[in-house]
């Protein structure tokens, strides 16, 4: 009998898991992707949007470069997941049905419960949200009066947020607007649980770059003009981004599998309390001993590669593959700059430091960008977005 096989989700871990799902099933199995937008965005480059608009072309990806013939494409919001009744539930189209379904729907975004936030902030999850960032930065520096410049604040000092404020700092500059920049983080350092040498080393490019940092005192509310801490004076704004933090889709609330903050809970071989559901990305918490994977792009990466082959694997009663997270090192933009840290030596060249910026820095992204988009379409595909990344 041929297998129904659904994915959810044209994220990282999404497209990664169609594109190898398409050389693995071969002709087992009937094989269907289902997202809310029809092309795949390279998300952890989604903050050059906020500079410039014209760079989506080259960090988006229709889904028909990356789907072969046979697989079949659904456009529509994933709204529940019946496992009973193994049926994917859509806002605007009938039911599918599956007999393998693959969750990788990404996450939303996490407010905490601070009071007003999610109503007043603007959040970077999507293409749609870099570009809606874009114009209100636009719309607050021409509505700045001369000495009063547009207050434009950052909340949340991870990889999102430092690449944020660094890209609205490039905007600041490229188009002379009068703009002030705060990067607001309620921990007592920026980018929170790295190594101090990575933290200071991005502390000095965000305050070259003119970005006022404020961390070891939380928000505690946010109003359409003020943001409150819990003990520092309160910050006015004329643009709120918010960026701290990330919990399951909504679509998930009711799916009877095990959860915890919405994200569904896996083993190391990408399985759910329910034998025939997979998940991977920030979909899931994947079991990796003390702690799970963490939600990043290189995480979800690796994962597709192995739940793709352990999908096949389940189809044909074979054991699964145990997946163990390899952590190849930690590289993050500041506008136009970069900074590197603990990068695992490449084709047998080692590094003589543990932290590096500059040019090396800067292109070892970029070749990190291509790479995926060449994975997922082509090499001139990656060569055409190489000046964007």
């Amino acid at each position: 009998m041929t297998e129904n096989v659904v994915v959810l989700g044209a994220g990282y871990a999404g497209t990664g898991a169609i594109s190898k799902l398409q050389s693995e099933l071969g002709g087992n199995a009937r094989l269907t992707w289902i997202a809310d937008v029809d092309y795949h965005l390279v998300l952890h480059e989604s903050h050059r949007v906020i500079r410039d608009p014209d760079v989506q072309s080259d960090i988006t990806f229709p889904v028909t470069q990356v789907a072969d013939p046979s697989t079949r494409f659904i456009q529509d919001e994933v709204v529940g997941l019946d496992v009973d009744d193994q049926l994917v539930e859509l806002a605007d189209s009938d039911p599918v049905e599956y007999d393998y379904v693959l969750v990788a729907m990404g996450s939303q975004t996490a407010y905490y419960g601070i009071p007003g936030l999610e109503e007043h902030s603007l959040t970077l999850k999507s293409l749609d949200d870099a570009l809606e960032i874009h114009d209100a930065v636009k719309e607050a520096s021409q509505d700045a009066t001369r000495g009063e410049p547009a207050q434009i604040v950052v909340g949340g000092a991870g990889l999102s947020g430092i690449q944020t404020a660094g890209e609205i700092a490039e905007f600041r500059d490229a188009h002379r607007a009068p703009i002030e920049i705060h990067l607001v983080e309620a921990l007592d350092e920026i980018f929170p649980g790295n190594d101090p040498e990575i933290q200071q080393a991005l502390r000095d490019l965000l305050e070259d770059a003119g970005v006022r940092i404020h961390t070891d005192d939380p928000i505690t509310e946010a109003t359409d003009e003020v943001i409150e801490f819990d003990e520092g004076e309160p910050l006015d704004h004329d643009v709120l981004i918010w960026t701290g933090g990330i919990t399951g889709r909504d679509a998930l609330d009711d799916a009877a599998l095990e959860k915890e903050h919405n994200r569904v809970t896996v083993a190391a071989n990408f399985q759910t309390s329910v034998d025939n559901v997979f998940a991977i990305g920030d979909s899931a918490l994947i079991d990796q001993g003390d702690q799970p994977a963490p939600p990043t792009a290189q995480a979800a990466w690796q994962a597709a590669e192995i739940v793709g082959e352990n999908i096949s694997r389940a189809i044909e009663n074979r054991p699964l593959k145990t997946w163990e997270y390899d952590d190849k090192g930690t590289v993050i933009s500041v506008g136009e700059k970069a900074v590197a840290h603990e990068v695992k030596p490449a084709f047998g060249i080692s590094l003589p430091v543990d932290t590096f910026g500059g040019v090396p820095a800067k292109n070892l992204k970029k070749m990190i960008a291509a790479r995926w988009i060449a994975d997922i379409t082509s090499w001139n595909e990656a060569r055409k977005s190489w000046s964007a990344l």
